[in-house]
């Protein structure tokens, strides 16, 4: 049994077909299999079941995905970091999150993070959902996730750094607009600019409408907040948001953020595999953001959201 072999097991398990990872792979569907007929034997079990739209692990299997998910994820960190201090450079920083999360919740850390630790790279990638973000942090591809936090997930320390109330954003003409609260019923028959299904932050808003009795219309979908708050601005619906650091203030004198007291506020913050064995620079990364955010959040304080 090799690192190897796990590593193309894991991503044959992810996939779900061993001809999309001999793809990824630049190799053969045969030596592919080769890796997970070689873990089998060992193991005295079969691993992956063949179906005609593809594979899934079998019970077996799925003991050993969660163990690899998690276990080479550790030996990677291990590996680079060992790799950096032998070629006497800083290292760098993998972080996912959304494609405006930068903007909203790290430009200012990001400077001082630079300030700091000038060898230090930071690599971003920018994904649409927490859940993508979640997938790559489990497989190994980053150090920490930026997410909006939901139900516990198992091998993954969730970290609350802020919490976001929610608005209304509405065009300054929009007959709402000088309302100081939105109640539920406000909602009713709205047509709502809609964020993507499968997000945390829609699955909250959605919990949130039913348990209240309102049926607004979803007529346009976007996949990010900001996108949602621009096209509100512009007269094409109404969005239910969360109150994004950079919107608040004057500047927008097109739109208006109506709060909406009664719709429990979104918790976004900090997702990673073990906080005691992070990669040093990650965690003053992690640090540094948490202490930006807490900043603005007392400067802001109470002040509205026009």
């Amino acid at each position: 049994m090799t690192l190897d072999d796990l590593r193309v097991f894991a991503a044959v398990c992810r996939a779900g077909s061993l001809s999309a990872v001999a793809r990824d792979l630049a190799c053969s569907q045969s030596a592919v299999s080769q890796h997970v007929k070689r873990l089998e034997r060992e193991l005295g079990l079969p691993l992956i079941e063949r179906h005609p739209r593809g594979v899934v692990p079998t019970a077996a299997g799925r003991h050993l995905q969660t163990a690899v998910a998690s276990g080479l994820g550790g030996i990677d960190h291990a590996l680079r970091t060992i790799a950096e201090l032998a070629r006497g450079e800083g290292g760098s920083v993998r972080i996912t999150t959304g494609a405006t999360s930068i903007r909203h919740f790290m430009s200012g850390a990001v400077v001082d993070f630079r300030q700091r630790f000038p060898r230090v790279s930071l690599e971003f990638q920018t994904v649409v959902s927490s859940r993508s973000c979640l997938e790559a942090l489990t497989a190994g591809h980053v150090d920490l996730a930026w997410i909006t936090l939901g139900a516990p997930v198992r091998g993954i320390d969730q970290r609350p750094v802020v919490d976001l109330p929610w608005v209304l954003a509405v065009a300054s003409d929009d007959p709402l607009a000088t309302r100081d609260r939105i109640e539920p019923a406000d909602l009713q028959d709205a047509r709502l600019i809609g964020l993507p299904q499968n997000s945390v932050s829609r699955s909250q808003l959605d919990d949130w409408l039913g348990k209240s009795g309102i049926r607004p219309a979803f007529d346009t979908s976007v996949t990010d907040w900001d996108t949602a708050i621009l096209l509100a601005e512009l007269g094409l619906g109404q969005a239910v948001v969360p109150a994004l650091p950079e919107w608040q203030g004057p500047g927008h004198p097109g739109r208006r953020l109506l709060p909406l007291p009664d719709l429990p506020g979104l918790t976004v913050g900090w997702a990673l595999r073990d906080w005691d064995t992070l990669y040093p620079p990650a965690r003053a990364f992690a640090d540094t953001v948490a202490a930006h955010c807490g900043r603005r959040a007392t400067a802001a304080g109470p002040s509205g959201t026009h």
